[in-house]
């Protein structure tokens, strides 16, 4: 945890215990809250004193439309979520920590299962077309969108890739998940051919020591963080104008709709996905019969109005 959210949290968990005397149960579920929302500036790269409104209505809408293997929240964490957000921000300003209330006009999101963002196949490959410079960085980032849509990889497995998890002549990698279970996936040509030229041309250069084990580093030669990884998408996807597309998992997301949608079985997918219940990887498939509807639509001369 950021030691400047820390030293935040304790101070309002601590107002909330002695001054307005809260009870240990909502004690606990208000730091958990927190800590859930902390790590969510961190992977944006955002402090709690420099968040937006925006951030503070993705966050809960992330939470009310669940993602993968975390299911959607009731409508009631939700407004215990929202609650404990306003308190939090009302206790900075009185504090003169922040000069604007980012909760002031957030309200709960209405309760409903949306389905995960998903680009197009147009639209991955300008994205991945667009990084084709031939610097370290370039070779990096092209190397990380291959792999993350190629391989249907966690921002986190990404991350915690090691060079020695890549075969690149049998064309695999071995993926560390949740629970830390390996799982054993397909190395496509184009993610191949981007991550040999990492190797070669870019990967050492950004080194800064030779027992540096990651494959993606930053520029100062250590093992890309999350964070780090999230900016590294952002910033190619407002390159091309996709940023209001994208996520940590738009990749994936876009991986296993594609592969269903080309006729892949969904048994093959949950492997490759690494989830653990079939009923997870199902709403791919409402989401490829989605895309399938809106498709015929655009296309059929008597299904249109």
């Amino acid at each position: 945890m950021d030691a400047r959210f820390e030293a935040l949290l304790l101070d309002f968990l601590a107002y909330l215990e002695f001054e307005r005397g809260l009870s240990r149960n909502t004690l606990a579920a208000y730091r958990t809250d927190l800590l859930q929302f902390g790590a969510f500036l961190a992977e944006r790269g955002t402090s709690a004193t420099d968040a937006a409104g925006a951030d503070v209505a993705e966050f809960l809408a992330g939470l009310a439309a669940g993602e993968e293997e975390r299911p959607a929240c009731s409508a009631a964490t939700l407004n215990r979520k929202t609650a404990c957000l306003r308190s939090f921000y009302r206790h900075l300003r009185r504090g003169g920590l922040i000069g604007t209330d980012p909760t002031a006009d957030v309200r709960p999101p209405k309760k409903g299962r949306s389905l995960p963002k998903v680009l197009s196949y147009s639209e991955v490959k300008k994205l991945l077309e667009s990084v084709n410079g031939s610097d370290p960085a370039d070779l990096r980032d092209r190397a990380i969108l291959e792999v993350m849509y190629g391989c249907g990889l966690r921002a986190s497995e990404t991350v915690g890739l090691e060079v020695g998890s890549i075969d690149l002549k049998r064309g695999f990698l071995r993926a560390h998940g949740k629970g830390s279970k390996e799982r054993i996936v397909p190395l496509g040509r184009e993610a191949g051919a981007a991550v040999r030229r990492y190797l070669r041309s870019g990967r050492g250069e950004l080194a800064a020591a030779a027992d540096v084990r990651a494959l993606f580093l930053n520029q100062r030669g250590g093992a890309l963080s999350r964070q780090g990884l999230y900016k590294v998408i952002q910033g190619r996807a407002r390159d091309v104008g996709l940023d209001e597309k994208m996520s940590p998992h738009t990749l994936r997301h876009s991986f296993a709709t594609h592969l269903l949608s080309g006729g892949c079985d969904l048994r093959s997918v949950q492997e490759m996905l690494g989830h653990a219940d079939v009923a997870t990887t199902q709403i791919y498939t409402h989401l490829s019969a989605d895309r399938i509807k809106e498709v015929y639509f655009d296309a059929h001369p008597r299904a249109k109005a």
